[in-house]
């Protein structure tokens, strides 16, 4: 079904095959997939009285489980208490990137960029004005990347090109004669290592004639960064390189098909409630409308007779069944997340969610190696990069020089751990320290997600201060019996 609702929008010849994959893809994720369908779902008869297919009708009832289990997904990977925090071995540089991430809005930057990657692929620019940081997100369906052939994960050049038409150039600030409203142009930028390059808009039928684009040097912005300013981000292994594996490609023909279900379950819960009615002859002499009421009597001829033909509510049941089932298939084949929070009946632990839950875990985990370390690690450490070549503003700070090396991450929990995790994991770490088996740096490091502790070395540093005020007493001695802590490097001394 997917295949004959994409074939009504024939692709372009101008793009690449990629192109029209990438943006069928895209129409699904946005729920736009039947725009191109010419009649609602109520309308069963044309103008000419012919009757009018299923294939043809927009569906009433929209269930984009695609988009659900996308959500999902990226609500495990960037969501409230889950974002990664950024650790790096120079501490000026950890807090530098921890407060552009603040600033800058980082979580809701990277979760709009894994949910329109979910079709593949997916491009972030960086952009640096006034010494500010900032991101783009953009789609990539009219991207081409270019990479080094002897460091294929270096990007050289990414392009951009696109037809638009007249009208939307003047929206954005483009000079366009009234009688090239409408006329299509070709739309092009180009993001290299010394520049980003604009293009003068050029109309098609220049194009196809073969001549050149000529740059656009008032828009075109030069920078001395040495480096592309822009990330290309795959979704999961797989899929046609340049572009990863769709998230949500195996379950399209089950979400349409359990969207057309419920349409037409809709349907014939319409009809039941007003059931056909037949007549066997006339009801009466003359020939008014008949009107079926209480307050109506029906006559009919001795020999007639008169019936209201109803849909039984088995039909409707055998419906919504079918749809469960498929909805279960579907949520299985993504990796989606089945629990039914009906059947839950009092609260779970943080790690009987990520057994309820383990599928959808297992596709935010591929999803944390594609946006965690190829995404938001990359981006620190562009911008460490990018710190050596020009001054950035962070917090009203002037900044230069961060460390590019030794940046890492550190991932939080899946679910949040309930006051009984938290007591248990406490007792563990005091039993593991007691013995000498386990660092207090380390011990806090593995609570401070659940804690909100932002700064490891700062928040020991502030217990060794609390312990030194604290009255003698058994706190006291074991505080005694700790070894000392080194507050230049938040570390304990040996």
């Amino acid at each position: 079904m997917f295949r004959t609702i994409s074939a009504l929008t024939p692709p372009d010849p101008d793009y690449p095959e990629r192109t029209y994959r990438l943006d069928m893809l895209r129409r699904v994720l946005d729920g736009e997939l039947y725009d191109v369908l010419p009649y609602p779902f109520s309308e069963e008869r044309n103008r000419a009285g012919e009757y009018i297919p299923l294939r043809q009708r927009r569906p009433s009832a929209r269930y984009n489980l695609c988009r659900l289990v996308v959500e999902d997904s990226v609500g495990l990977l960037f969501g409230e208490g889950r974002f990664p925090a950024l650790q790096s071995e120079d501490e000026a540089t950890r807090q530098a990137l921890a407060a552009l991430m603040k600033e800058g809005a980082w979580n809701a930057q990277l979760a709009d960029a894994a949910i329109r990657g979910s079709i593949g692929s997916v491009a972030v620019v960086m952009r640096i004005l006034r010494g500010r940081v900032f991101l783009d997100v953009i789609d990539s369906p009219f991207l081409t990347p270019t990479f080094d052939a002897e460091a294929p994960d270096t990007l050289v050049k990414l392009t951009e090109a696109r037809k638009v038409k007249g009208r939307d150039l003047e929206e954005a600030g483009y000079t366009v004669p009234r009688e090239q409203r409408e006329a299509i142009f070709w739309y092009r930028r180009e993001w290299g290592v010394d520049a980003e390059t604009w293009y003068v808009p050029q109309p098609l039928a220049e194009a196809q004639e073969g001549k050149p684009p000529v740059v656009d040097e008032a828009r075109t912005v030069r920078h001395p960064l040495g480096f592309v300013p822009a990330l290309w981000l795959t979704n999961l292994p797989g899929g046609k390189a340049p572009d990863g594996e769709c998230t949500f490609k195996a379950a399209i023909d089950t979400q349409i098909e359990l969207e057309y279900l419920l349409s037409q379950g809709g349907r014939g819960l319409k009809y039941a409630s007003d059931p056909l009615l037949m007549i066997r002859e006339p009801a009466a002499a003359d020939e008014k409308d008949i009107v079926r009421s209480a307050g109506n009597a029906l006559i009919v001829s001795e020999k007639g007779d008169a019936k209201l033909l109803e849909i039984g509510g088995t039909a409707t049941e055998a419906v919504l069944e079918h749809v469960r089932a498929l909805r279960e298939l579907a949520l299985e084949s993504l990796h989606g997340n089945r629990s039914n929070a009906d059947k839950i009946s009092a609260a779970q632990s943080g790690r009987a969610m990520e057994l309820m839950n383990a599928p959808l875990i297992s596709l935010a985990d591929r999803l944390r190696v594609s946006y965690g370390e190829g995404g938001l690690l990359r981006l620190a450490q562009m911008v460490a990069r990018a710190s050596r070549a020009v001054p950035l503003s962070i917090g009203g700070k002037e900044v230069r020089d961060l460390n590019a090396e030794g940046i890492s991450l550190r991932w939080n929990g899946w679910f949040s751990a309930t006051e009984g995790d938290k007591l248990q994991q406490a007792q563990g770490l005091q039993t593991l320290t007691s013995a000498g088996l386990l660092s207090r740096e380390t011990a806090v490091g593995s609570i401070a997600g659940a804690f909100d502790i932002e700064d490891t070395a700062a928040e020991l540093v502030r217990l060794d201060k609390e312990r030194a005020m604290a009255p003698p007493g058994p706190a006291r001695a074991f505080a005694r019996r700790a070894p000392p802590l080194d507050p230049a490097k938040g570390r304990e001394a040996l």
